[in-house]
């Protein structure tokens, strides 16, 4: 915190600081401090405010204080002309700043100001930019041009022609064909999955030339290949940081391990996909052993949730904190993963190996009969994983239908169960959102080509492992709290209220009671569980779910907290897979002691690392999307011309996106593919009217589709409708149920 400084240090003629106290004050307090921070630690008034802003902008041009970025460099210090930048927030008086995407110095990469109206760049977006050293001795950022998959970069397949080549963007908004010319696509073969960089144009159309070469569009992994370089997911690791991970080595017991509690003889289980590739988390339960102590807990369990202590390896400032940083998480595709850490540790190290010993961060948990966390304690620990299980495998075993091989005694795994049913019942009550949304898989053969897109099961495992999961991540936020310290929370908001409307008008539509809403009632999930629960014996249950879905805000992370709407939790933070996610990178330091930071000094560095992992996380989901929509694309390539039955699931003014359920695959009906009429678009209740037929083609409804084309680079789809879909001529969408027309009078 910013100490206060005396009386003695102000001048005289008024309460402002003199000029010589003000500096020595900031070079004190070398974080970045905005105006109000610093009247308060003088006991400034808001009246004293603008002229205080005057004394830091004439320190500031001065140079005897850079107050622009994190770090200060040395007068003369050199500097790379041109770099490639990325947005990481603002400072405390609200410049936009960048900082290096390549950064080797010591300690955390420095920030800069951007120069000129560069607002527009987003959080996490990067740029090439000319650093310039300013008369103040501060550094700014002059923005040259946007980088990554913006203009400028183009990612997809090159054609060879007879005059060289054309690049096909896989970017479906991109509808140019960049041209290559013959000696810059010299050796280049056709169907070559490319990136490249966009040439200033000379005469007709747009030119490119190739950077970097993925490999033929037909070959194994090439649409993850693809998926990453058009999301410009970092996928290479800096030299130091694999230098650092690849010096690491194994918990020593006699040293590292040293004050940690010992584990070992909890029968700890990791419990995940078939195809994980890292185990961070491992769960173990018993019935509460005193059930009649002080509280008294009968029927009450105690928990224990290990998670592997990736903060032993990773330490603020190394080059790999800062590459995990920068990267925000990991990235899962059906056939590989792009992660956040070197794989000695993501997949060795740091991965809870059964029967090896591992350093882990443990939270002890108790619970009520009634599933209410009575207390909780954390430690540092070393374990031994007793078993590295799967959902489907321990589901079987649960359901009875399992082998004698099953490696976790039949106690072990009736309580681990005992207390889920608990957690479960718990969270019903509070009314934590319940959305029946299904998942889809790849299934990739020995060559890792698709077979097929499968329906993800759903099982009790599954929920088992979540519900630990929660209340370890309930507990870490609340343990914060209670410490006072700064918290990288995981935040929902309420819905927007403008999207109630419109989910009103739906469900009205379709004749499900809806969202009737008293003045002054307050949203709570609950309210969304009754309508799920009227729609799920409905055909409409599907588009019901993906529309409350669609209603509710997104998640983010935020060191201040403003709750979790869906989760009906009062406080949240990500504390359960440090392996894969920043966040919780940031939590498990703030628990063990190291870059802890009080609540109320937190500041904009918090809040600018909150940003950058929000942004890098809504990056991995698209770029998981927009591969699974390519596999499913890969693989309906040669059912072009064959009908399916689908749903429309979006309406807009250019047409219908129906989705097969089966695979999730969907695509556009093109408005031109629709029967003979002119069209309006009612937004409000998401259908399609015609003029003069008085056809309705609604959210919702069931449609046989044709498939017209599949396109693998781009995941597109197009069908059109098949005529059993819109009935014959001189039918009207009167409709009083879904898919039921009157003739007109």
């Amino acid at each position: 915190m910013a100490r206060r400084t005396g009386r003695d240090a102000r001048n005289p003629r008024s309460a402002l600081p003199s000029y010589t106290a003000l500096v020595e004050f900031l070079r004190a307090n070398p974080g970045a401090l905005g105006a109000r921070e610093i009247a308060r630690a003088f006991g400034l008034g808001p009246a004293d405010q603008p002229a205080l802003r005057g004394m830091l902008r004439a320190i500031e041009r001065s140079g005897e204080v850079v107050r622009g970025g994190d770090r200060k460099f040395a007068a003369g210090a050199a500097l790379p002309e041109v770099t490639q930048v990325e947005r990481s927030g603002s400072d405390p008086d609200g410049f936009p700043l960048v900082r290096p995407v390549a950064w080797s110095g010591d300690g955390e990469a420095p920030r800069f100001r951007l120069s000129g109206s560069a607002d527009e760049l987003e959080p996490g977006e990067r740029a090439l930019a000319r650093l310039i050293r300013t008369d103040s001795g501060e550094i700014e950022a002059e923005i040259i041009r946007r980088v990554g998959a913006e203009a400028n970069r183009v990612v997809g397949v090159f054609r060879r022609t007879r005059e060289g080549g054309v690049i096909v963007a896989t970017d479906r908004r991109d509808k140019s064909e960049y041209r290559v010319l013959a000696p810059d696509a010299a050796g280049l073969p056709d169907d070559e999955l490319v990136v490249a960089e966009e040439l200033p144009a000379r005469g007709f159309g747009k030119r490119a030339r190739v950077v970097e070469r993925l490999g033929p569009a037909s070959a194994p992994g090439a649409i993850s290949r693809l998926t990453i370089a058009a999301f410009d997911i970092p996928a290479e690791f800096p030299a130091a940081a694999l230098a650092e991970a690849a010096a690491a080595r194994p918990l020593d017991l006699a040293g590292a391990a040293a004050g940690r509690a010992d584990l070992r003889e909890l029968a700890l289980v990791t419990i995940d996909d078939s195809d994980a590739r890292d185990f961070d988390d491992a769960v173990w339960a018993e019935p509460d052993p005193d059930p009649a102590g002080r509280d008294g807990n009968e029927g009450g369990w105690h928990i224990v949730v290990a998670i592997a202590d990736v903060a032993a390896y990773v330490v603020p400032g190394s080059a790999l904190d800062r590459e995990a940083a920068r990267r925000g998480n990991s990235v899962y595709f059906p056939d590989r993963v792009v992660p956040m850490l070197p794989e000695a540790l993501s997949n060795d190290l740091c991965s809870l190996r059964p029967g090896e010993d591992r350093p882990c961060l443990a939270a002890h948990l108790w619970i009520d009969a009634a599933g209410r966390k009575r207390r909780h304690r954390f430690e540092r620990a070393v374990m031994r994983s007793a078993a590295r299980l799967t959902y489907d495998k321990i589901q079987v075993e649960r359901d009875g239908a399992g082998g004698e091989d099953f490696p976790l005694a039949p106690e072990r795994l009736a309580a681990l169960y005992g207390a889920f049913a608990t957690l479960d019942r718990a969270r019903r009550g509070r009314g934590a959102l319940e959305l029946d949304l299904p998942e889809h898989r790849v299934v990739l053969d020995g060559d890792k080509r698709p077979i097929a897109v499968i329906p993800r099961a759903r099982l009790d495992s599954h929920r088992l492992i979540e519900e630990f999961m929660i209340l370890a991540n309930v507990a870490a936020a609340e343990e914060l709290e209670a410490r006072q310290q700064a918290c990288m929370y995981r935040v929902h908001d309420a819905p927007d209220p403008e999207k109630l409307a419109a989910l009103r008008d739906f469900l009205g539509e379709i004749g499900i009671p809806g969202l009737a809403l008293a003045k002054g009632q307050v949203m709570r999930p609950e309210l969304f569980n009754r309508i799920l629960a009227r729609a799920a014996a409905t055909p409409e249950r599907g588009i019901v779910n993906e529309l409350v879905l669609r209603t509710q805000a997104q998640a983010v992370y935020n060191p201040n907290n403003i709750g979790h709407f869906g989760l009906a939790l009062p406080r949240y933070a990500h504390f359960t897979s440090p392996i894969r996610r920043y966040a919780d990178l940031l939590v498990h330091r703030a628990l063990i002691g190291e870059g802890a930071t009080p609540a109320r000094e937190a500041g904009e560095s918090l809040g600018a690392i909150a940003e950058h992992i929000s942004a890098t996380e809504r990056r991995a989901a698209a770029a998981e999307r927009s591969a699974l929509d390519r596999y499913r694309a890969s693989l309906l390539g040669g059912a072009v011309g064959s009908v399916f039955d689908a749903r429309i699931t979006g309406v807009a003014r250019f047409g219908l996106f129906a989705t097969l359920p089966e695979s999730g695959a969907d695509g556009l009906v093109p408005i031109s593919t629709l029967p003979s009429d002119y069209y309006d678009h009612d937004a409000a209740r998401h259908r399609l009217v015609g003029r003069r037929s008085g056809r309705v083609f609604a959210l919702g409804d069931a449609v046989s589709v044709t498939l017209v084309e599949a396109d693998a680079i781009g995941g597109r789809l197009v069908f059109r409708l098949d005529g059993d879909s819109f009935g014959p001529p001189g039918f009207a969408a009167t409709r009083p149920r879904r898919g039921v027309y009157r003739r007109r009078p």
